[in-house]
């Protein structure tokens, strides 16, 4: 037999050598095992396919109006051969299976789509009917079948029922609550003033009529009813602002300006201080936030008028949870925003967020924030006000903004205009 030699050394006959020391006690053995065990699995892990991610695309043309609301994803496409013709279609979330679709029997150049009970409105405004500066039409939810339509742009109302406002001219403005199930009229009112509202969560429960001269009427928006009327004028005439916040009307009057609260159901005077340039003010939660020329942001005590802090850092601010998210001044010339979440009642900055473009989103849907990502596609996180932290969700390929949110569901729209929708964790 022939083969391969192993040359095993000369053998010599002496006596059996000592025993060879025992080796030291291998102390580190473990701890490189496990370093071997994890380069091991981060090897397979790199080796193995990338999930998959949940995306579905939705058709729409970039004119196209979109509305995310109440578990349904609505789009209205213009009809290529008529630009002023529209589709309506609605994909049920968060599978955006197409659940129906029927053309709009009315045309116009300007549209907007709201979903209120049952009922999904698309408001025309300039439509190519006489007299008409706008016109609602609403269908069912579930099934697309045609309801009703009436003149008039859509309010809903803390009860669940619908403000119409409609106006022609020089008309007085017209105001008519009815139910969306079948355009009912509940009451109606018509009237030569300027209308503002208060909010209640989805909806509004008090409405505001502004005439002329600074007379003033408060009235129960989801019955009619009057519950309040004043004259707020002076001899310089009516206010040059009037809004409605939370309990308070607010009112700017005079030169030198002055900012005046009243009590919304009765217009009892509250409290009157200067303006300080103020322009507008709006809800900060435990304070009323007055927004100043140019850059600044003034925060006073709702009951008294007491000034609680200043600031000439924030563009803009709006209240979430128990918290304000603030944007920093002159942060970006583009549409991505320094955000930051700030403590109310003091002002003080509690936390950063980063640089982020909001996705819309509805009443009490997440906040999202969305940005471009260096590698490409659209960066998307989940921001949490209440932990000052942005959460990563993901990253959309082929995607270019203009993103909605809602619980669970984001949808971003591409460049051809269709929509690409992820399932986001609740």
């Amino acid at each position: 037999m022939t083969g391969p030699v192993i040359d095993l050394g000369e053998l010599r006959h002496t006596s059996e050598p000592a025993p060879l020391p025992r080796p030291p006690r291998a102390n580190g053995r473990p701890l490189r095992c496990a370093l071997v065990l994890l380069l091991v699995l981060a090897t397979l892990a790199a080796a193995a396919p990338t999930p998959r991610r949940d995306v579905v695309t939705l058709p729409a043309q970039i004119a196209a109006e979109t509305l995310l609301a109440d578990g349904v994803f609505v789009v209205l496409d213009p009809v290529p051969a008529r630009p002023t013709q529209r589709t309506l279609t609605v994909y049920r979330m968060p599978g955006g299976e197409r659940v129906w679709q029927t053309p709009v029997p009315v045309e116009g150049r300007s549209w907007g789509i709201a979903s209120v009970g049952g009922a999904l409105l698309v408001t025309v405004y300039e439509s190519d009917m006489p007299g008409q500066g706008s016109l609602s039409l609403a269908f069912d939810r579930e099934t697309g079948a045609y309801r009703w339509q009436q003149p008039g742009s859509p309010v809903e109302l803390a009860d669940g029922n619908l403000l119409l406002q409609s106006s022609s001219g020089d008309d007085p403005i017209g105001l008519r609550a009815v139910d969306p199930c079948c355009g009912t009229v509940r009451w109606q009112v018509s009237a030569d003033a300027a209308v503002s509202f208060r909010h209640r969560g989805r909806g509004a429960d008090r409405m505001v009529l502004t005439r002329a001269g600074g007379r003033i009427e408060v009235r129960d928006a989801t019955t009619g009813a009057a519950l309040a009327t004043a004259d707020l004028g002076d001899s310089g005439g009516g206010p040059q602002i009037t809004q409605v916040v939370n309990d308070l009307l607010v009112t700017i009057t005079g030169s030198p300006a002055t900012i005046t609260a009243y009590g919304l159901d009765r217009l009892e005077r509250r409290w009157s201080v200067p303006a300080r340039q103020a322009e507008f003010a709006f809800d900060c939660g435990p304070v009323l936030c007055l927004h100043l020329g140019g850059v600044g942001l003034w925060a006073v005590d709702p009951a008294t008028g007491e000034p609680r802090w200043y600031s000439d850092r924030w563009s803009w601010v709006f209240s979430y949870g128990d918290r304000l998210v603030a944007s920093v001044a002159n942060s970006s010339g583009t549409r991505l925003e320094q955000l930051v979440v700030l403590d109310p009642a003091t002002g003080r900055e509690v936390a950063e967020l980063g640089g982020w473009e909001l996705a819309q989103s509805g009443f009490g849907n997440p906040l999202v924030g969305v940005r471009r990502h260096p590698d490409g596609g659209l960066y998307v996180a989940r921001l949490d006000v209440s932990a000052g932290k942005a959460r990563p969700l993901d990253v959309l390929p082929g995607v270019a903004g203009s993103c909605q949110a809602s619980v669970g569901v984001l949808l971003c729209q591409r460049v051809d205009g269709s929509y690409r929708l992820l399932r986001t964790p609740d």
